[in-house]
C-alpha cells in the first residue's frame, strides 16, 4: 500500500529496488559507522512521499545485528534520482519488536 503525501507507509518486506538503494548508500553508511560490512541485506522498509521519497530501511549486517538507515531520494531531470544517506541507527535487532520508526 502506498503512503499518502507526508505520511509514512506501513512496514513492508524489502524488495530488489530497496536493496539497490542500500547498495547505493553502503559506502556512506560504512563511513558514518567506521565499519566495513560483508553482509548488507535490506530486510524491511517504510517510505514517505515528500518532494522526493524518504525511506527508513532495516538492513541486516551479520549475526543478529541490524542497522536502521534513513535515505532520501530526490528526483532530478531526465528521470534520474539522487540518493542521500541522512542518518544511521546502529545496534538494532532483526526482531520485529525493534520496529523501524521515523523521528517523532
Amino acid at each position: 500500500m502506498d503512503s499518502k503525501f507526508g505520511g509514512w507507509s506501513e512496514v513492508e518486506p524489502a524488495t530488489d529496488d530497496i536493496q539497490k538503494i542500500c547498495d547505493t548508500v553502503k559506502s556512506q553508511v560504512e563511513g558514518k559507522t567506521n565499519r566495513t560490512y560483508e553482509e548488507f541485506k535490506a530486510v524491511a522498509y517504510r517510505k514517505q512521499v515528500v518532494s522526493g521519497m524518504n525511506y527508513l530501511i532495516k538492513v541486516h549486517v551479520g549475526g543478529s545485528d541490524c542497522l536502521h538507515i534513513y535515505v532520501y531520494q530526490s528526483p532530478l531531470q531526465a528521470g534520474k534520482t539522487e540518493t542521500k544517506l541522512k542518518r544511521v541507527e546502529q545496534h538494532k535487532d532483526e526482531d520485529p519488536l525493534d520496529p523501524i520508526l521515523p523521528y517523532q
